[in-house]
This record gives structure tokens, sequence and C-alpha cells, in this order.
């Protein structure tokens, strides 16, 4: 075989190892739009968000207008993108904020995933075109104060009483909340564990928003009670009749995680990055320094590992060939490097790095959040030791 003769290319800061070059043109398109709409959108205004803790209620219906929401589900006015598309969007969502993503990832890969997959014709007709242009939003109920990790312990029930069915419970946690249209809604029943779709008007539905939270606070945050509300049958998912509903909801909304905290990431590393060079001690920048050049050396190196084993898992999601164990892996190695990077990186800024100023402080925190939704990292560790050993340590 010859030598190629072309030169290599240059090295770029933000894109150390060519990966740009991986993707398809449709999908640095997707890439490039979401990445305007941040630049221009969130990043001006995220500090302001995180600090009085509230998101705007209009961003739903602009990321609705990009086609955003529930972008990887096909029709009822969804884009039908790719899997690696729809991790692009969530990379560089979370590159704004991890609030930001999560409005998009419990909106499209819980809430309308779980319609979609999960619900009846009438079910999808009537929400899921709404809920895509951002005119409704959902939002996911089945995190419970004593049933989080083990979600199969939950104390919310539905009891038929003639045709229709009487929920009682409470729900935790519970992302988009008080804002929210539509509720999904899982419930123990004499049947197995059920879904059902709660109009958030519905009489004994009631929300509390948490508050005093120290990360996630671009984000609305709610405890759901139910006190023996009155549902139709219409209400409830047709197609799911177990744990497995719920499950494969929250495996959509993991694979969109291991893209997400690879923006947040890349955020601290090249804030990191620009202070440096800028940061002049000892009448030269930083950035010249030896300890310095190490700590971004390892940024770099931690982001391009996990932008390409986001992008590995994102292929076999295309092509069908991936498993929740391939999924717990890239959310717990993911997370866990974004939390890396974004304590070096605030190193980095020394005093600056705790304020709002620059986004690493507010990145770090959201990630601690992010570290233990969908799955704390112990669990999927315990998920990717069960694969490797086949004994499942937490049964």
């Amino acid at each position: 075989m010859s030598a190629p003769t072309a030169a290599p290319p240059a090295i770029r800061p933000n894109d150390f190892l060519g990966i740009d070059h991986l993707l398809s043109d449709e999908e640095r398109d997707i890439r490039d739009l979401v990445r305007s709409f941040v630049r221009d959108r969130v990043v001006p205004n995220v500090g302001e968000w995180f600090e009085e803790a509230r998101i705007p209620l209009e961003l739903a219906r602009e990321l609705g207008q990009l086609g955003l929401l529930g972008m990887h589900l096909e029709g009822y006015g969804c884009a039908g993108a790719s899997a690696t598309a729809y991790g692009l969007a969530c990379l560089e969502l979370e590159a704004g904020d991890s609030g930001v993503r999560s409005l998009v990832s419990v909106q499209g890969s819980l809430a309308m995933y779980a319609i979609h997959r999960w619900g009846s014709e009438e079910q999808k007709q009537e929400w899921l075109p709404r809920m895509a242009a951002g005119e409704a939003i959902g939002c996911f109920g089945l995190t419970e104060p004593d049933a989080g990790s083990d979600p199969g312990s939950m104390r919310t029930r539905a009891r038929r009483d003639g045709d229709d069915w009487i929920l009682h419970g409470q729900k935790m946690w519970i992302t988009n909340g008080s804002v929210a249209d539509v509720a999904v809604v899982w419930a123990a029943t004499d049947e197995g564990v059920r879904g059902f779709l709660v109009p958030t008007g519905t009489k004994g539905y009631t929300t509390q928003d948490i508050h005093k939270k120290l990360s996630l606070r671009a984000s609305v945050t709610s405890e759901l009670l139910l006190d023996d509300v009155r549902l139709p049958a219409s209400a409830l998912l047709p197609e799911a009749t177990s744990l497995r509903g719920p499950l494969s909801c929250l495996n959509e909304a993991r694979y969109g995680i291991v893209w997400g905290a690879v923006g947040a990431a890349r955020a601290c590393l090249e804030a990191a990055l620009e202070y440096s060079q800028e940061r002049i001690v000892f009448g030269k920048p930083i950035a010249a320094t030896q300890l310095q050049q190490q700590k971004l050396a390892m940024m770099a190196l931690e982001v391009n590992r996990a932008t390409l084993l986001a992008l590995h898992l994102g292929r076999m999601k295309d092509e069908g060939l991936l498993r929740p164990e391939h999924v717990s892996m890239g959310k717990l190695g993911n997370v866990n490097a974004a939390l890396d990077v974004a304590r070096t990186a605030r190193q980095v800024l020394g005093a600056n790095g705790i304020t709002l100023e620059y986004p690493v402080i507010r990145h770090m925190n959201n990630l601690e959040s992010v570290v233990t939704y969908e799955g704390t990292a112990d669990v999927h560790s315990l998920v990717v030791g069960g694969a490797l050993t086949g004994i499942q340590a937490f049964r």
C-alpha cells in the first residue's frame, strides 16, 4: 500500500482528533444549527436563569420550531432524525446548560417516547404533534422519594373503578413537573406496572416545585401529588404492562446524557483554554506553564475520548445494535469524565472559577445532578459489572 501523499491537517484545539470528519454533512448541519441557537439564545442568558432559578417557558416553542423536540421519533410532527443527529443536538444543548438539554430530553426521550412507543393511536394523535411543536409540555413521573434506583418498589398505586382508574401516590424530582400539560405517570397495579397519561388540570393532581437547589437551577424540578386522581380507561398506555415500559424510556434519556455530558465538558475545556491564554502571572500567560498545560492536555483527552464513545454508541444505535448495558457504560464513563474536566477547569480559572461570569461552576454543579439522575453512577457500574460477570450484584 502506498503512503498517503496529503499532509495531515493542522491541530484544531476545539476538535483535536478531527472527529468532525466522521460526521455526515446532514449531521454537521444539525449540529451547527443547534450550536448557533445555543450561542445566540442560551449562552448570553443562562447565567441569569441559573442565578434566578428559572427557565423561560417560551424556550419550548423555540426548540419546537427548530424541530428538536422528539426529533428522533417518526411521524406526528417529529423530525425522524438519526440517533447520532439527536445525540449531537444533546451535546450542543448541554454545552449551553444541562437544564436546557434536560428540557429537550424529558420532553422527547421520556414523555413523547413513552406515548410514541407505548401509547394508542388516539393518544399519539392527541399529544405528539403539539409536544413536537412545543405547544404542550410533558413530564415523566417515575421516581418516588423511596423508589429511585429501585422503581419496582414504587408505592404509587392505580386501581380499577368500573371503567375508570384511580391513581394515588407521590412522585419526586420530576423535571418540568409544574409547567407540564400532561404527565406520564407510572403506577403499580394488580396487572403489573402500568403507565397513564394525566392531563395536569385533572382533579386531585397537584405539584410543588423543589427549591433551594444548587444544581440544575435553570430547570423546573417538582414533586407530583396524586390524590385519588380519576382517569378514564383511555388514559392508560395500552402497550406497557411491566417495568419494561418506563425502563425503555429511561434508556432513551440516558443515551442523550451520554452525548450531553460531552457538551458540558467541552464548554469547560474551552473556558479554561481561553482563560489560561489571557491570564498573566509573573509576566506570562498561565498557559505557558507546565502545570496548566498538563491540566489542559488531560481535559482535552477526556473530551475527545468521551466524544468518540458517544459517536460509537450513536452509530450502534442507528444500526440497531445498542443494548442498555452499552448505554450504562457510556453514561458512567462520560459523566464521570465530564465531572473531572469541570473540576479541573475550575482550578485553572482560580477564583474566577466560582462566578457565573464563566460557565465552569454552573456546569460543575449541574453535573452533580446528571451523575445521579437516570441511574446513579453506582447503579450503572453494577449494570456493567453484571454484564461482565453474569452476576447481578444488586438483586
